[in-house]
């Protein structure tokens, strides 16, 4: 793997550990801009690199360094409630990059890709907040889904408008 390319995973998973410090606590599920930069990060720098670059975010979250929301570090906040979200970023740059490589850098496919990733992490933190909170699936909606459909929707418009502006511009450097 090209230094560049370490490089600038690691400055989105910077970027996702700073995103997140940005956040509005409306309850256990905080409203956070980490879903931004995950969803950049699947996009601009494709499936396997966003993936990795949420990996080191996580990572550097569970040995303790404070990066999760609230200036939170541990292997306990995995575990949380909010711990399926903070996994999930994962997956969703994968996917992202991964629809985005195989269909193209239109602004429709961008914002299909990231409602994909965004699907795929909510479904996997909400899942998890259900498991941890022993809470049935309407409530687990009322929390976790249903208080962030419009600023999600909102940072998905927003991201890939970003992207599709951005993506001419790196593709020559991401190989």
């Amino acid at each position: 793997m090209k230094t560049f390319n370490l490089c600038i995973a690691a400055l989105f998973a910077a970027l996702t550990a700073v995103l997140t410090q940005l956040a509005i606590p409306i309850g256990p599920v905080p409203i956070t801009l980490g879903t931004f930069s995950v969803f950049l990060a699947g996009a601009l720098l494709g499936a396997k690199l966003g993936a990795i670059s949420q990996a080191v975010y996580v990572l550097l979250g569970v040995v303790g360094v404070p990066v999760f929301s609230g200036f939170k570090g541990g292997f306990g906040v995995l575990m949380g409630p909010t711990g399926g979200y903070i996994a999930g970023y994962i997956l969703a740059a994968w996917l992202v990059g991964y629809i985005t490589k195989r269909h193209g850098n239109k602004i429709y496919i961008l914002i299909l890709a990231m409602l994909a990733g965004y699907f795929a992490y909510t479904t996997a933190g909400t899942c998890w907040y259900m498991f941890s909170i022993k809470t049935g699936f309407i409530e687990a909606l009322m929390v976790c889904v249903v208080p962030f459909i419009l600023g999600d929707a909102l940072k998905i418009v927003l991201a890939a408008t970003l992207a599709y502006q951005l993506r001419p511009i790196l593709k020559n450097h991401l190989r």
